[in-house]
C-alpha cells in the first residue's frame, strides 16, 4: 500500500509550489492550483523555461480564494511582498497559453507593477474566470485551470530514487522533488518495503489507471513529458545544468518524443484529501514507456 507524503499546490502558473496538509481535489485539480497566471502585456503566457525567476515568487491564497499574496524569496534578498484583492468582475481578457486562447481576469495594476518589477519585464497577473471550460486531453479526459495539460501529476518518491541512482553513475548530484513540480508524492508504508511492494519499484504511477484518495477518485490521463523548467533550482530562480533531462533521456524517452517522469491524472470524483491518506488502486495497466 502507497500513501500521500506530500500534497502541493501552486496558485500561480510558474512560480513556487504550496505544500499543504490536505486539499480539496475540484474537477480542476487541488483547490486554486494554476487558477492564475502570470502574462506579458500581450496576453502570452510566462514559465520557467523562459523565465526562471517565477520559481522565486512565493503565492499564498485564502481559503476562499479572495486573498492572493505574492512574496520574494529572492536569496539574501528582501522580503518585498504584495497583497492582491482577487475580482472576478474585471473585464475578460484574452490570454495564449501554448497557442491556444483562453480568457483571462486581469488582476490590476499593484500586481502588475510589482510583477514587472521582481521579473524585469513588463508583465500582468490574470485569473481564471469562473465560466472557464477548458478540455483536457489524455486516456481519461478532463478539465483544468492554467496547468500545462491534466489537472493532477503524481510522482512516487522510488522513481525519483532510482533516478538518483542513475545520476549517481555519472557522479551527477541528486536533485529536489520540487524540480518536477508533482501536486501528489506518493511512498510506499516503511514496515511494507522489506515484503512483496509493487511501491517499491520505479514508476508504478504510469501503470495506474484508476485510483481513490481520501475522498476523491482520479483517473490516468498520460505520461507526463519534461521539458527545461526541471533544469531549474527552484531555490535559486536560475537554470543549472544538464539534470535531470541528460539522465532521463537515457532510460525515459517517449514513444512520441521526449522524456517521461511521473504521471498526469484527471479528476472523475471531487473529494477531501490529505497527506497520510491511502493510496487504493482499483485499476492497473501497461506502462506506455
Amino acid at each position: 500500500m502507497a500513501t500521500v507524503v506530500d500534497l502541493l499546490t501552486y496558485p500561480v502558473k510558474g512560480c513556487a509550489g504550496a505544500p499543504v496538509d490536505g486539499s480539496y481535489l475540484t474537477p480542476a485539480g487541488l483547490a486554486h492550483d494554476r487558477s492564475f497566471m502570470v502574462v506579458s502585456v500581450d496576453g502570452v503566457y510566462r514559465t520557467q523555461r523562459r523565465d526562471p525567476r517565477l520559481a522565486l515568487v512565493r503565492p499564498t491564497i485564502s481559503a476562499d480564494g479572495g486573498r492572493l499574496t505574492l512574496a520574494s524569496a529572492e536569496p539574501g534578498g528582501g522580503d518585498g511582498m504584495v497583497h492582491v484583492d482577487v475580482t472576478l468582475s474585471a473585464p475578460r481578457r484574452d490570454v495564449d497559453l501554448f497557442g491556444v486562447t483562453y480568457q483571462g481576469i486581469d488582476q490590476g495594476e499593484e500586481a502588475a507593477a510589482w510583477l514587472s518589477d521582481f521579473l524585469g519585464t513588463p508583465s500582468r497577473l490574470v485569473r481564471v474566470p469562473p465560466e472557464h471550460d477548458r478540455k483536457t486531453d489524455g486516456l481519461t479526459p478532463g478539465t483544468s485551470g492554467y496547468a500545462d495539460s491534466s489537472a493532477v501529476h503524481l510522482l512516487s518518491r522510488a522513481s525519483l530514487a532510482h533516478l538518483h541512482a542513475r545520476m549517481a553513475e555519472r557522479g551527477a548530484p541528486p536533485l529536489a522533488m520540487d524540480r518536477f513540480r508533482p501536486n501528489i508524492v506518493i511512498d510506499s508504508r516503511p514496515e511494507e518495503r522489506h515484503g512483496e511492494d509493487r511501491w517499491a519499484a520505479p514508476h508504478a504511477e504510469d501503470r495506474i489507471r484508476r485510483m481513490t484518495i481520501g475522498e476523491a477518485e482520479l483517473g490516468y490521463a498520460k505520461l507526463a513529458v519534461r521539458c527545461a523548467v526541471t533544469l531549474v533550482d527552484q531555490e535559486a530562480g536560475a537554470r543549472g545544468g544538464p539534470e535531470p533531462l541528460r539522465t532521463l533521456a537515457d532510460y525515459r524517452r517517449a514513444p512520441g518524443g521526449g522524456v517521461v517522469f511521473g504521471a498526469k491524472f484527471s479528476v472523475v470524483r471531487t473529494g477531501k484529501l490529505s497527506v497520510g491518506d491511502e493510496v487504493a488502486v482499483e485499476e492497473w495497466g501497461d506502462a506506455e514507456a
